[in-house]
């Protein structure tokens, strides 16, 4: 049997290339080898995301990405959180099982109160309940579907030690019921350099948007921050983002010979802008073309996330049982 594996996606804004290049496509490629799961977190991002209308929109605008993006809901499982009541059981139950201490030394809990102690004001201003919790709800998401694996990067491998010391206390209390998953750590995930030349993020604003018109896409191609060198100038592209980025799209012999223009002189940057905007409108042409669809037809994301939760909730329900019949209740 193949391993199972589950990705959280949290809603707090469009994805980028940057998205798309260093975890969508490596997602995307788990369900070749495994049983894959994919769901959108919304209630996770209730922490941040206040505005009732803006969450609904980038709940769709999630969807709609990672189905144009190449998911394909017949071979794996997408649904939505909120449409997985067996999740909150599971989030009251392991709370009861998670020490205080232990979501103390989560990173995002801990550099609140860090921040607010640097600050001088209480320890606790404007930390609210769900940031706090935000672990268990994470253990209960993945210890529901019995995960294998979950994707994570270096920053976020304290949740799954978090994840796998509460499912260690409850099998150690309740009996063996819960599995102990594995973080995948994907060392060779891409990280694209934004506009600025920092790593592409949203909370630096130097994203390039992944589904957004051509006419956008060229605006922020053409605001690649580069130095001031004249066209027949050497220049390094080492320590180029814009040569970083357009080395992700160009062909291998494109490469080298601009790495060789770039180094002899003779390559204006404008000109370099010019093609990696035709290397990104064609790379994005069709995913572009599919999410314009379904953000145009919303219904067909309902149908989408209304099928995978039935099928989410077909894995979930047994196991609930499970921890329920562990635990004494019927």
């Amino acid at each position: 049997m193949k391993k199972i594996a589950l990705t959280g996606i949290k809603p707090t804004g469009a994805p980028h290339i940057g998205n798309y290049l260093g975890a969508i496509q490596p997602a995307l490629e788990l369900a070749k080898t495994h049983d894959a799961l994919y769901f959108i977190a919304d209630y996770h991002a209730l922490t941040t995301v206040k505005d009732r209308s803006l969450l609904k929109e980038q709940i769709y605008s999630l969807a709609a990405t990672w189905l144009a993006s190449g998911l394909d809901p017949e071979k794996v499982t997408f649904y939505r959180q909120s449409d997985i009541p067996e999740v909150f059981e599971l989030t009251w139950i392991l709370s009861c099982m998670t020490s205080k201490g232990l979501l103390n030394r989560a990173h995002a809990y801990k550099a609140a109160v860090d921040a607010n102690t640097e600050a001088g004001v209480d320890p606790d201003s404007g930390v609210d309940c769900g940031l706090f919790y935000y672990p268990i709800l994470m253990a209960a998401d993945i210890l529901l579907f019995s995960c294998h694996v979950v994707p994570v990067g270096q920053d976020q491998k304290q949740h799954l030690e978090i994840t796998r010391d509460i499912a260690q206390a409850f099998n150690q209390t309740f009996g063996k019921v819960l599995t102990l998953p594995e973080p995948l750590i994907q060392e060779n995930v891409k990280t694209i350099p934004g506009i600025d030349g920092r790593k592409m993020s949203k909370s630096y604003k130097n994203e390039i948007p992944l589904f957004t018109t051509p006419k956008n896409l060229k605006k922020r191609i053409n605001q690649i921050v580069t130095d001031s060198k004249e066209v027949n100038e050497p220049k390094d592209p080492d320590k180029c983002n814009l040569f970083s980025i357009y080395s992700h799209f160009a062909p291998a012999d494109a490469i080298v010979e601009t790495r060789n223009r770039y180094l002899s002189g003779g390559l204006g940057y404008g000109e370099l802008k010019s093609e990696l905007f035709d290397l990104v409108d064609a790379f994005v042409a069709e995913g572009r073309s599919r999410y314009d669809e379904l953000m145009a037809d919303r219904k067909q994301i309902d149908q989408i996330l209304k099928e995978g939760a039935e099928k989410a909730r077909s894995i979930a329900k047994p196991l609930l049982q499970k921890v329920r019949e562990s635990i004494g209740v019927q």
